[in-house]
């Protein structure tokens, strides 16, 4: 039996600039969305090249979930988006040719040539950096919403896990948390039907993940993940009501996973209709559409904007390939906290 409130499609444009969204906002919206499905193109041709040591992971059909809740976060919010979230980063202001740096191990960057090649964050954008999508950054997104609370600041913690993660402790313990604490915090579940290898009716015996949010005592809500407005609608009601007291929610976005767990996967055990089902919906054709028949986007507005992100990323992964490698020398800078460190927290 449901008891997440399931979301409906976004409706009328005037629903969408009651939300606060105006033409400008709109066609920023689907840039971003264009740009995260590039970056993460351009990092497959990389692997192949052999210059993406390690695996490769993306988040292909996963677009709209990231860019939209990324849309709704404010300033002075934080997040710990993992390794299908690449429109996190891109909507909060990593520049892709960073991104290509960290792809490629340089010293560039965001951590530097320290972590995986997907392991990125910039805490100067609210971004902290992850560990992997197993849901170990949930309790560091929840002691972020504590100390807002605690501070009496009007921020909300965004916190990112999978469908299979949800089986883990880490989750009951967060939520758990942040439910009894009231915590401003936004637990953010993408699902897309498959942890690795295993369907969703394996990984869990309810109908919907967002289900389990009532035991918590915060609301639960399943939103379509290729609806990007829709999902950004979601996101944003759930931060207001964060920023204003109201506790938590969970926010579970549905949509397939459109590759493999990664590059080395090639996703046979997936049945080709439900690849051919999710792919009449892919996100970015989706958002197309709608801004075509509601704000009567152009093909030279699509093309100019295609156009300036593919020359965008041209030159952003020959910067990135110019990136020095890490200095050998520096290997320990940033492992270990210093007065300074301690005494200035990191979110400030």
């Amino acid at each position: 039996m449901t008891t997440a409130r399931v979301a409906e499609p976004i409706g009328s444009l005037q629903e969408v600039h009651d939300l606060g969204l105006d033409h400008e906002d709109l066609l920023g919206i689907y840039r971003n969305m264009v740009t995260t499905r590039l970056i993460e193109e351009r990092g497959h041709i990389l692997y192949r090249q052999g210059k993406i040591t390690g695996s490769y992971y993306t988040g292909r059909g996963n677009e709209g979930a990231s860019v939209g809740i990324a849309t709704a976060m404010g300033t002075h919010d934080v997040g710990t988006p993992l390794h299908r979230e690449c429109g996190v980063h891109v909507t909060r202001g990593i520049e892709p040719w960073r991104i290509f740096a960290q792809f490629l191990g340089k010293a560039d960057g965001p951590t530097q040539g320290r972590d995986g090649n997907i392991h990125l964050a910039d805490d100067r954008l609210g971004l902290i950096a992850m560990v992997s999508h197993l849901p170990a950054m949930l309790p560091v997104s929840v002691g972020c919403a504590l100390a807002f609370k605690i501070r009496d600041e009007r921020r909300v913690s965004f916190g990112w896990f999978g469908d299979g993660s949800a089986a883990r402790g880490d989750v009951h313990e967060s939520m758990n948390f942040a439910g009894v604490m009231r915590l401003p915090m936004v637990f953010c579940c993408t699902n897309n039907l498959w942890a690795y290898s295993t369907p969703s009716h394996l990984e869990y015996a309810c109908e919907h993940l967002a289900d389990r949010a009532a035991a918590y005592g915060f609301e639960g809500v399943v939103v379509d993940g290729t609806d990007v407005l829709a999902v950004y609608r979601e996101a944003k009601r759930a931060a207001d009501k964060a920023r204003d007291g109201g506790g938590p929610t969970l926010i579970e976005t549905v949509s397939l996973r459109m590759e493999g767990h990664a590059v080395h996967d090639d996703a046979f055990y997936v049945p080709k209709e439900l690849f051919d089902e999710w792919a009449a919906k892919d996100p970015l054709e989706r958002y197309r559409t709608w801004l075509r028949e509601n704000i009567g986007m152009t093909d030279e507005t699509e093309d100019e904007i295609t156009s300036q992100v593919k020359k965008l990323l041209n030159e952003g992964l020959e910067r990135a390939e110019a990136s020095p490698d890490p200095d050998p020398a520096t290997l320990l800078n940033g492992v270990y906290a210093t007065l300074a460190d301690v005494e200035t927290p990191h979110h400030k």
